[in-house]
This record gives structure tokens, sequence and C-alpha cells, in this order.
């Protein structure tokens, strides 16, 4: 009898109180160029999530973006979106989302994402301008090394990747990684380069890497660790 009651009472509490697994949308969705590392980057951040006790669902969809849908998330990845990908419906489905404080991870090319929609510029953090021809090794310097996503990575991290500049960046971000553009060629953003930021943002959180171009990058584990760490940081981990 008291093994049933035991049962019941568990059964009661994940009921009651939602200890569930969160789960989050991966959004990859995109309208002008289309980065190869998604097809690698999807299975990584599930392997992550099987690993690290979250669910993840994957989509390519828009018109998943309704916030009833919305609502099954603690966050939502845009994973090297690009372009135009929402329509002022599904946009607006999306900010009540966050503002009834949902979750927001951009990885790489989700800064060249919905130039026309200011609302999203102000919360991925920034927009993409270029970037050199060649894809370089450089130095990152890690500002922050307490913060969830950026703990235990090197003060200085060298790798290869396509480092992007940015045409504009918002105020008040968290940056926790800049780039050395004294140590690679073609950095437009001067001393003050960032690569990887978070910050609360009209009811929800923001975390953003420019990091993840290559297809080596969802195998590195420094890579996979400052991506987790963001990823915890969206769903609300502390």
């Amino acid at each position: 009898m008291k093994y049933i009651l035991s049962i019941v009472f568990v059964l009661f509490a994940f009921a009651t109180f939602g200890f569930t697994k969160p789960r989050v949308l991966i959004f990859s969705k995109t309208a002008v160029f289309h980065h190869e590392s998604i097809a690698v980057g999807v299975p990584a951040i599930i392997k992550l999530g099987q690993q690290n006790n979250f669910d993840v669902d994957t989509t390519t969809n828009s018109a998943l973006f309704t916030l009833g849908n919305l609502k099954k998330y603690k966050a939502v990845i845009f994973l090297s979106t690009t372009g135009d990908v929402l329509n002022p419906e599904q946009q607006t489905a999306f900010e009540q989302y966050i503002k009834q404080g949902g979750g927001y991870l951009g990885v790489h090319s989700a800064t060249d994402t919905e130039y026309d929609w200011p609302w999203y510029g102000n919360l991925v953090g920034a927009y993409f301008k270029n970037h050199p021809e060649k894809q370089q090794e450089a130095n990152l310097k890690i500002v922050d090394r307490n913060f969830i996503a950026t703990k235990g990575l090197p003060a200085t991290w060298r790798r290869l990747d396509e480092w992007y500049n940015f045409k504009w960046i918002a105020k008040r971000l968290h940056v926790v990684i800049k780039i050395d553009e004294k140590s690679y060629t073609g950095g437009e953003n001067g001393s003050n380069h960032p690569m990887a930021w978070y910050h609360n943002y009209d009811g929800g959180r923001a975390f953003y890497t420019a990091l993840g171009h290559t297809d080596a990058s969802y195998s590195e584990p420094l890579f996979l660790k400052h991506l987790l760490g963001g990823i915890k940081y969206a769903i609300g981990q502390k």
C-alpha cells in the first residue's frame, strides 16, 4: 500500500509542479544564404539534449510560430537562419512568446535575419554586415568567465571560423566573448568587437553567439560546451 501511495504522490508531483524535461525548438529556415553546417548542427543539438536532459524539436516551417505552439518550448533556437523568415502574424506570436518569459538563442547568421523587424534586431542584439572572404584562425577573448556559456573556456580561445562584422550592435548587452582583430585580417568593429552576449529582453531571455559557421564546430568540444551553456541560459537554468 505504501508503494502504491508513493507512485501516486510522484505522479501527482509531476502533474502539479511540472517536473518534466524542458523542450526547445530548433528553427533553421533560410530565405537567403543556406549554411551547410545546419545539417550537422541540428543533430549535434539533439545529442546535447539527450545528454543533458532536455527535449528537442526541429523545424523549418514558420507556420509553427503561433503562441499556442510556442508555449510548449522553454526556448527557440534560431540556427543559422537568414533573411525574412516570419510573416507579420508569426512575428507577433513570437513577440508574445518572449514577453511571456520565453527564451531565445541565436547562432551565427541569426544576425543575418529579419532586417526589417526592429524588435527582432534588439532581441538578437546586432545585425550582420559582412565577413572576411576566407575563414581564419583568430583569438577570442573570454571577458566573462563566470557565465554559464563561457565558464571553463580558455581565457584566450584560438579557433577557426567565419568571423562576422556587424553594422549595428544594441546597447546594454552582457558581452561574454570578444574577438581580437589584431589576430586575423578583415575585422571592422575595432577593439570592442563582440562575438557572444546575453541579455534580458522584453520579458524573456536572449543569448547569441556568432560562432558556428563551420561543420567542424559541431563536433568541437569547446564550442559544444559554449553552445550548451547558451541553451541552458535561454531555457532559464542557472
